[in-house]
């Protein structure tokens, strides 16, 4: 890390180490002692420490896991983060949903590889509503939403994550990487949006989940904007889809939520419950037909589109209908497949949101000033990957050495407390110390079901206390009985 000052790269080295091992509990808990802690509060309060510097080594390391994999995921999502206090605000934070509740919108896109495995952050931004949320009747915000220019948007962030997925392919042209988002990032201009930094550069692919059913490019390229206005009867997105074949079934497992208010009326934010799904697949080239805006001409688009629809939904339950509008192949069936395959793992980044707020607590920080809050927040968000990175190495890689991750110290105090033996003389697997790890973190053992992330960051906490008896008390401890 390059704050400007050796102290403080010293600092953030430290403190990012103590947050990591701690991370659900207050700073003052994780730090060792008083002077720990005031330490970390200065280091917070420092002008230098900012939330884009904090980021920069972590996504550097990023890129470099990235330039080993042939495909790369870059799902980017939008999260609350509610730094609501019942007693004292939190200076310089905005809105967020024009009620009383108060906080940033985080905005990262993270990079998995196609099986799911985090591979870090490669950027993020903060959202701050510092001036308010519209409080308008919603045709009046229609009405002026669609005269503001899109670089005077909040949606702006998304175009923004593509623009970011495209540099990243021309630094790493021998990585295809797919800038993924879900039915907030259906927006035209993303679609409408180069896909090379440069003329026969790599290019940069795209998957968006839809929420708009848009209107087809007419047959006729020249019509008058007039003339299809009053036709009717024109092609959508989604008649088109159903019309085509069915090309194959499958089973998903659609993983259960709660709706944020209690009079959520739309289906896709409304409670539902977890259940494994049967669904047909069907898929269409199409060109999409260029929106209206106020102060640009934007050119109609080709895409190719992928329906995932649940026929035979549960009584009292929406069906499940993506709608995957994309710029990879749909040639084959596998292609097909492939899409749907890496939209599931879009998923992984909610997953990630909820460790940064229950497993590392990010909400419950307390500081006086947002611009304390952000850096912290930052690192809060490389602890939670490096949780998910563990859990899901004990997946992908069960039979490497488990010093592959962990000090000895660690395995052997977790060997230890969870045996109840002395550790072997052959160092355990990376799946079994992740398992036992899970097992301190209250994880029952089940033959088909894997230790999951608050399993593991609680597990993760015992560990490190144990391994810093071990280091303390244990055999080659500096404290012995005399």
């Amino acid at each position: 890390m390059d704050l400007g000052d050796q102290r403080l790269d010293a600092r953030a080295a430290v403190l990012l180490s103590s947050l990591g091992n701690r991370p659900n509990l207050s700073i003052p808990a994780a730090c060792a002692g008083r002077a720990e802690m005031r330490a970390a509060y200065r280091f917070f309060d420092n002008d230098k420490v900012t939330f884009d510097k904090v980021l920069a080594p972590h996504a550097e390391r990023t890129l470099h896991r990235m330039g080993s994999q042939p495909v790369v995921l870059l799902v980017q999502d939008t999260s609350e983060v509610d730094l609501t206090r019942p007693h004292q605000d939190v200076e310089g934070v905005g809105e967020l949903d024009g009620g009383p509740r108060r906080g940033v919108l985080l905005h990262a896109m993270h990079a998995y590889t196609p099986d799911g495995t985090p591979l870090g952050t490669v950027s993020a931004e903060c959202v701050n509503r510092m001036a308010g949320v519209s409080h308008a009747a919603e045709p009046r915000k229609r009405r002026d939403r669609n005269r503001k220019p899109i670089e005077q948007k909040e949606s702006m962030r998304w175009l923004n994550g593509v623009r970011q997925a495209r540099q990243i392919a021309a630094r790493l042209p021998h990585v295809q990487c797919v800038c993924m988002g879900d039915s907030e990032a259906d927006i035209y201009e993303v679609f409408a949006e180069p896909r090379c930094e440069a003329a026969g550069g790599p290019a940069a692919d795209w998957l968006v989940r839809a929420c708009q059913d848009r209107a087809l490019q007419a047959d006729e390229p020249n019509e008058p904007q007039a003339a299809w206005r009053q036709r009717r009867g024109h092609a959508h997105l989604r008649q088109t889809l159903l019309a085509t074949p069915v090309l194959y079934e499958a089973e998903l497992l659609i993983r259960g939520r709660e709706a944020k208010t209690e009079v959520e009326s739309r289906a896709r934010r409304g409670t539902r419950q977890s259940r494994r799904a049967t669904v047909t697949v069907r898929a269409a080239t199409v060109t999409l037909r260029a929106p209206w805006r106020s102060d640009r001409r934007l050119p109609p688009v080709t895409v190719n589109v992928v329906l995932v629809r649940e026929d035979d939904p549960p009584a009292g339950e929406a069906p499940v209908e993506w709608v995957l509008v994309t710029t990879l192949p749909i040639g084959t069936l596998a292609q097909v497949r492939r899409v749907v395959e890496y939209y599931c793992v879009r998923w992984n980044i909610e997953i990630l949101f909820r460790t940064l707020k229950t497993g590392c607590r990010i909400e419950r920080r307390r500081f006086e000033h947002v611009d304390r809050m952000l850096p912290c927040l930052m690192m809060y968000l490389i602890v939670a990957w490096r949780t998910m990175f563990v859990c899901r190495m004990g997946r992908d890689c069960p039979d490497a050495d488990c010093q592959t991750l962990f000090e000895p110290s660690e395995w052997k105090a977790v060997w230890t407390a969870v045996r109840h033996k002395k550790p072997p003389k052959k160092r355990p697997t990376l799946s079994e110390m992740v398992h036992l790890i899970a097992r301190l973190g209250g994880y029952v053992e089940h033959p088909k079901q894997e230790p999951g992330p608050q399993a593991l960051w609680i597990g993760l906490q015992r560990m490190y206390d144990l391994a810093w008896a071990w280091d303390t008390f244990g055999p080659t401890g500096k404290i012995r009985d005399p």
